[in-house]
Parts: C-alpha cells; sequence; structure tokens
C-alpha cells in the first residue's frame, strides 16, 4: 500500500453542477463551461459531472460525440487548469481509444494542465439504458496524489459496488471522485450510497451530479462532499450550481485513528475463504439437518 504525507492546509473543492439540455450542441457546452470555470477562480481543485459535454442520454449520437484523450473537452481542461492553476476533474467523457472502443472515461487534469489520472469506468449501466450496450468497461484502477490525498475515481453506477471501494481503500485510497449522472429518480439512492461510502472506507467522497433534463429523464443534482465520517460538509441543489467549498483532509487520517474499522477489516480474499457452516448443532432429521 503506498502512502501520502497527511496534508493539514485547508483545501478549496468546487462543485461543478451542470445541465446538458439536448439543444445545446457538444462545442456550445464546451465553450459554456469553460467560462464558467474561468468565472470561479480560487478553488484548488474543481469537479464536474459524467459525460457532460456529450450529454449521458445521448445515446444514438455517442459515436458521433465520442473524442480521444486530446479532443477537445480534454483539452479545455487542460487550458483551464493552467490558467486557475488549479486541478480539474472533468468528469467523464465518450473517449474514443486508438481502436476506435468506446468507454466512460473520467480525467484528473493536474494545475500544470498534465492528465494526473483515467479511469474507465468499470460497472457500465445497463438498466433502462444503452451504456453497457454501446461502451465497453475498463479493466484498470488507480490512485493517485491530489490536493485530497491519495485519490481515485469511480463513475456513477460504480457506487452500488462496495467491493470496488474496498478494493480503493485497499490500496490506501484517502479520497474518491465521483462524477454521475443520477436520475432525480433515485436521488434518495445517491444521498445514501455516497454517506455509506465514505462512512465504511472512511473517505472524502467528492460526488458531482448532473442536473436538469435529458431527453425523459430529470437528473438528480444534489452532488456532495462527504467526510470520512459521513457528514455531509456541503451539498448543492437540484440546478446548476458551482459551490466552493473549505476542507482539511487530514480528516482522514484523524478519523482513522480514532475508529480503525479499515485496520480491523479483513482482505476479501480472507472473506471469501470463511466456512459456509452454520456452525449450530443438529440432529439428524431436524429442520436444520
Amino acid at each position: 500500500m503506498s502512502h501520502a504525507p497527511e496534508q493539514s492546509a485547508p483545501r478549496s473543492i468546487a462543485l461543478v453542477q451542470l445541465a446538458s439540455p439536448d439543444e445545446e450542441s457538444q462545442g456550445a457546452r464546451i465553450e459554456r463551461v469553460e467560462r464558467l470555470l474561468l468565472a470561479h477562480p480560487g478553488a484548488d481543485l474543481y469537479v464536474l459531472p459524467e459525460l457532460w459535454s456529450a450529454g449521458y442520454f445521448a445515446f444514438d449520437r455517442y459515436a458521433e460525440l465520442s473524442e480521444t484523450l486530446a479532443g477537445p473537452t480534454v483539452t479545455m481542461a487542460r487550458r483551464v487548469a493552467v490558467q486557475l492553476g488549479a486541478a480539474i476533474h472533468l468528469g467523464s467523457i465518450v473517449e474514443r481509444d486508438p481502436s476506435g472502443t468506446l468507454h466512460n472515461t473520467a480525467v484528473l487534469v493536474d494545475a500544470a494542465g498534465r492528465i494526473a489520472q483515467i479511469y474507465r469506468k468499470i460497472h457500465v449501466f445497463g438498466y433502462q439504458s444503452l451504456e453497457s450496450e454501446l461502451l465497453t468497461p475498463g479493466a484498470t484502477l488507480s490512485v493517485v496524489p491530489s490536493v485530497l490525498g491519495l485519490t481515485a475515481s469511480t463513475t456513477c453506477y460504480d457506487l452500488r459496488f462496495p467491493g470496488l471501494w474496498q478494493e480503493l481503500s485497499s490500496r490506501g485510497t484517502e479520497a474518491v471522485i465521483v462524477p454521475a449522472a443520477w436520475p432525480a429518480a433515485r436521488r434518495e439512492h445517491w444521498r445514501l450510497l455516497t454517506q455509506a461510502r465514505a462512512v465504511e472506507h472512511q473517505v472524502w467522497v467528492v460526488a458531482v451530479n448532473a442536473c436538469g433534463q435529458q431527453s425523459e429523464t430529470e437528473l438528480g443534482g444534489f452532488s456532495r462532499i462527504v467526510d470520512p465520517s459521513g457528514t455531509i460538509l456541503a451539498e448543492c441543489g437540484d440546478g446548476e450550481e458551482v459551490r466552493i467549498v473549505e476542507l482539511v483532509p487530514n480528516r482522514v487520517a484523524e478519523v482513522r485513528r480514532e475508529f480503525p474499522v479499515i485496520a480491523d477489516r479483513l482482505g476479501a480474499q480472507a472473506y471469501s475463504e470463511l466456512s459456509s457452516a452454520s456452525g449450530a448443532e443438529t440432529e439428524p432429521g431436524s429442520a436444520l439437518a
């Protein structure tokens, strides 16, 4: 497991909650978001939602709206990161890799404009969605240093899979960034799961959701920062919003020292090897035999 030095200096995190209306072109949206970011200087890290530049529900246009890591969304984020002197987690894009395969790819850009992390969504969504038919799941995880400490990315539906999160915390993760396009119809699941994952793994959860209407679906908004004890540090409403919040990254170390659940947890392999015996004594012919 890798370790980063504790960070006691406060850090400012910007939750950039966006809508992707159907009538707005991809190019116009990228230009609008660039202006929006530049109008809110002063944060150390800006975080955007899932697939905001293409629009999550633009399934019939994924191929057309896909881009490489040198495409317009990443290029804009790299340029703005340098101008702001801040890191930008641009949420995710429909990435077209060199083979032509499409992925839902999250990208973290550092304050020097360099790509610091790439995460291709592992759990692509199939319920009332064509994502799982159109996009190929990723197969790698990474944990990298950031202003939040050791940081991982997951995307939207990944919130529902605690095994993924256990692996991340086992690798030393202190903060998880979660861009999403989570519908308003399941907003309470969003609130529950973002808080539960923070408590289970004693990590910062920076979860930025899309808002507004796309196709026939209302997106849920309510982007939030949850601290490693499960406290909601900040939460947006249901409309477009940029909210800048100050936090102290070493809160993770404090919580883990005070209540060492990570140290007490077994590894995933150890749980899988536990016996399935009930431990109850039974007589032949009894209901438990």
